[in-house]
């Protein structure tokens, strides 16, 4: 995916999201989680609901839809993932870092999870809201039950990214890529993704274990325990699947292919329209035109998912 472009509103530290509280691993890893609260004037607690970024888009980017979910009666909450903007030690600052999707998964969202359920409560009801690659590893970490867990999943703008669920035409131009972007990140040490255009500074594990699922179909990284593909199997949660038009990163069979390791999954289905949005739409810019999305993720949350 290319990077998202400039939102100067949004780049504004003005418009900065206040800290809920800050997720610190052993390995000295630490997470800010960013967000407004809901009001706790409701005999029932507000839904919390946490956005996990695209892969190499900041936090930051999503302040505005988080302020509709706000103002939708949610407790909205961002946080970056491993190595991204406001998480330490980013990838720029340690060459030797390095990590794949099994860090992320098993041991960054365990804490981070723990932390807002610390802060908020155990009785708040907890939502993962995953964009592209966040969607993919929110969904493996809710399937995986390792921690205090979540209350649900909604996927938006994200899919699997198995070459063959994009098409007899750009399927194979897909997998070419993803091939030389492992290959480049072991040669280099590092995926050099803000110069290249494409997914941010990223450590090689990472792209590795996208490139790998992009060539097999199948969800897996190495050193894990853990068999990714039978958890999603097991999976028993909600789950909100929101395909959004003129996405083509993330169009409708990448969802589908996602979606279906999880047959037992409780899931909703959504498609977020330009004419609803009233505005163009891509992988990106459905953040910037997102109010009518987070009314309709509002409702699911509260209604428990259902």
């Amino acid at each position: 995916m290319t990077q998202p472009e400039s939102d100067p509103t949004q780049q504004s530290p003005a418009a900065e999201l206040p800290l809920l509280v800050t997720a610190q691993l052993p390995d000295g890893a630490r997470f800010p989680v960013r967000g407004l609260r809901g009001s706790e004037a409701s005999p029932q607690p507000a839904p919390a609901a946490l956005i996990l970024p695209a892969m190499g888009t900041p936090a930051r980017y999503y302040r505005a839809f988080a302020r509709q979910l706000h103002a939708e009666g949610l407790t909205a909450l961002t946080v970056d993932l491993r190595g991204q903007g406001e998480s330490t030690p980013r990838v720029t600052d340690a060459e030797a870092l390095d990590h794949g999707y099994r860090t992320i998964v098993e041991e960054d969202l365990v804490a981070i999870v723990g932390a807002i359920r610390a802060e908020l409560g155990p009785e708040v009801p907890l939502y993962l809201i995953g964009h592209s690659l966040g969607g993919q590893l929110g969904l493996i970490h809710a399937a995986l039950g390792i921690g205090p867990g979540v209350d649900g999943v909604a996927l938006v703008a994200s899919g699997s990214v198995w070459f063959r669920a994009y098409g007899p035409l750009r399927g194979p131009l897909l997998l070419i890529g993803e091939l030389f972007t492992a290959a480049a990140s072991t040669l280099l040490g590092r995926w050099p993704g803000t110069k290249l255009g494409f997914g941010g500074n990223q450590p090689k594990g990472v792209m590795r274990d996208w490139a790998r699922q992009g060539r097999t179909g199948r969800y897996t990284s190495p050193g894990s325990p853990h068999d990714y593909e039978a958890a999603l199997r097991t999976l028993a949660l909600p789950v909100l699947a929101v395909c959004v038009e003129g996405d083509t990163w993330a169009p409708e069979a990448a969802l589908d292919h996602l979606v279906g390791k999880a047959p037992g999954a409780r899931v909703t289905r959504a498609r977020y329209s330009v004419r609803e949005a009233g505005a163009r739409l891509d992988h990106f810019l459905w953040t910037r035109a997102g109010g009518a999305l987070a009314k309709r993720v509002a409702a699911w949350a509260v209604d428990g998912g259902s």
